[in-house]
């Protein structure tokens, strides 16, 4: 991935991230606000509710012990106590009172439960009826059964006595929807009143001081719950697929006085304010995630212009250097850290090229006279046999002319044999001077290795010679590659004949081959002495040799043909473990112009 794409990716992520939290951390605040003002409305309208309620209740207890202590219950109760009573007298008493205390129903009971009066259904006169054993303090509430169904009441019930026969009053209001709309509900809130009566009585229902019949599908978790336990409870009701028309419903169950559940205020608050406040803020959340995006998009356009504009310069500047233009300068167009980091290449550049030209000067003062030294050396060795024949020669001339003859054969012997090795030493030096440039054929690595076993091999087979194990590991998958197949044969031939002179006692001497994704690999491995650190860095340098006799050509020579194919060559040895050579060389295909693959010459 490029830094481009890396720096958008980068301030995208930010951009998301931030506008996600900023969302997130408005909507948690926002739903924690919200839930925490629903909460304060509900308690407030459950306040109102319950002082609504006791006022209520109060007041139909007020006006009952006002109807148990007037003249009209005195009266029944007198008429009770005389004997046999003319009932049909008291039967319109109660609904007259009813209307004048603005009750709903009021029944007068005697001692046995017979209604002698009832407001609001006549003609339950002499009807059998319970009564309570403990007559309730205050107000309750209970079922009422009327003409056309049954209704919830709150009712305050009152004994009067006169005489040995006493008299109930029991009377009170409906609790429906005209009770539930006098409530003072705030906006957003709704005030609804669940009835369930039980047996004999209409199928539970919901009542809206609105008109409106809510279904009772989504409110039945939490009518179960106040059912199964008569406590205030809240529940979160979905009443459409609409998130709009979510409602937190609280219940306050109303029972009567056997604690049986007679019903419930069930108190919601919309969600519809929130819903739409997280919608505008996900609305705004986009709006502004876009936004920045999009800003992002072209701020990281301008930065990674900014800055990868002048890193590529650079990489282009490094990569002219690795190819061998030292001279190549970065331009620099900025006071910051590019700018620093631009001026600190340039002066690089311009050291390294001072360092190269101080290298190269030192470098070829130490060729010259590491030459000179070698040339000393190799030079001097025959041209002291040289001095010596010469020298006896003119001893003969001189002391025994007799035997003149005879010493300037073997002289002369001697001389040529010195000569032909002054003309070896010299080719040597000539050979290397003038290496030529490879000619590229397709070439097998593997006949490469086999020709060149097959050509040295007899040599460790020879009598006296030291034993030396062949062995070749070739891989079965080699392909050709494009090289010149006599010098890739003498640069070879010299590491083989180098791994046998490093095993005088004998050993094994290892051929393989490797074919990698672009290259092959060929590699020479002895089990002799090996060699320190200190040799293998210095084993390529011309003119070094561990030898006791030896130029110091062979290895540089194998490395010059290496290189000239575009490949390299690596050494790896430890002492007691012996040493490695790795040719790594390119495949090149690309590079022929034709011909048929060739092992190597034997010359």
């Amino acid at each position: 991935m490029t830094f481009r794409k890396k720096l958008l990716a980068l301030l995208v992520l930010t951009v998301f991230l931030s506008v996600t939290s900023v969302a997130w951390l408005i909507s948690y605040f926002a739903r924690h606000t919200f839930e925490q003002a629903s909460e304060q409305r509900t308690s407030a309208l459950v306040d109102q509710f319950s002082r609504e309620f006791n006022r209520r209740g109060h007041g139909v207890e007020r006006r009952i012990e006002g109807i148990a202590g007037g003249e009209a219950a005195a009266r029944i109760a007198l008429s009770l106590n005389q004997g046999s009573p003319d009932y049909g007298a008291f039967l319109d008493e109660a609904k007259t009172i009813a209307e004048a205390q603005q009750l709903d129903f009021l029944d007068f009971i005697d001692g046995q439960g017979t209604i002698l009066s009832s407001a609001e259904w006549p003609a339950k006169f002499g009807y059998k009826t319970a009564i309570p054993q403990n007559i309730p303090a205050g107000f309750f509430l209970q079922r009422e059964d009327l003409p056309d169904g049954a209704v919830l009441g709150m009712c305050a019930m009152r004994q009067v006595t006169v005489g040995d026969q006493p008299v109930f009053v029991i009377g009170g209001q409906r609790i429906d929807r005209n009770f539930v709309a006098g409530l003072n509900v705030p906006s957003g809130m709704r005030a609804l009143l669940y009835v369930s009566l039980g047996p004999g009585s209409d199928q539970p229902r919901v009542i809206d001081p609105l008109g409106q019949a809510p279904t009772l599908d989504p409110l039945n978790p939490l009518l179960a719950q106040i059912h199964e336990q008569p406590e205030p409870a809240s529940a979160l009701v979905h009443w459409s697929s609409d998130a709009k028309g979510d409602e937190v419903v609280h219940a306050l169950p109303l029972v009567g006085l056997d604690h049986q559940l007679l019903g419930a205020l069930l108190l919601t608050d919309s969600r519809r304010p929130y819903v739409e406040l997280r919608r505008h803020i996900r609305s705004a959340a986009l709006v502004t995630g876009s936004a920045g995006i999009l800003l992002a998009v072209l701020l990281s356009g301008w930065a990674a212009t900014r800055v990868t504009r002048p890193v590529e310069q650079l990489a282009q500047a490094a990569r002219q250097v690795a190819a061998g233009d030292w001279n190549s300068q970065v331009q620099v167009d900025s006071s910051d850290e590019l700018g620093e980091l631009a001026n600190a290449f340039n002066r690089m550049t311009h050291e390294l090229l001072d360092q190269r030209e101080r290298l190269v000067q030192t470098e070829r003062v130490a060729a010259w006279r590491e030459l000179a030294r070698r040339l000393a050396h190799e030079l001097k060795n025959p041209l002291f046999p040289l001095q010596l024949t010469v020298e006896n020669l003119l001893r003969a001339r001189q002391q025994t002319p007799e035997q003149f003859d005879e010493v300037v054969q073997e002289s002369s012997a001697t001389l040529l044999a010195e000569i032909a090795n002054l003309k070896t030493i010299i080719s040597r030096f000539s050979d290397f001077s003038k290496m030529p440039q490879p000619k590229l054929e397709a070439v097998s690595p593997n006949e490469v290795v086999r020709n060149v076993a097959r050509l040295l091999q007899p040599r460790v087979q020879a009598e006296g010679a030291p034993v030396i194990e062949f062995k070749l590991e070739l891989s079965e998958r080699a392909e050709t590659i494009a090289a010149d197949p006599d010098l890739l044969h003498r640069a070879l031939s010299n590491l083989v004949l180098n791994a046998m002179d490093a095993m005088p006692q004998g050993g094994t001497l290892t051929l393989r081959t490797r074919q990698g994704r672009e290259t092959a690999c060929i590699e020479v491995a002895d089990t002799g002495a090996g060699l320190t650190p200190e040799e293998c860095d210095r084993l390529f340098t011309p003119y070094y040799t561990s030898k006791a006799h030896g130029t110091g050509l062979g290895l540089a020579i194998v490395q010059s043909v290496i290189s000239d194919h575009g490949g390299k060559i690596t050494v790896h040895s430890e002492p007691g473990s012996g040493t490695t050579f790795s040719i790594e060389l390119p495949r090149n295909n690309d590079q022929l112009q034709g011909g048929q693959v060739r092992g190597t010459s034997t010359v």
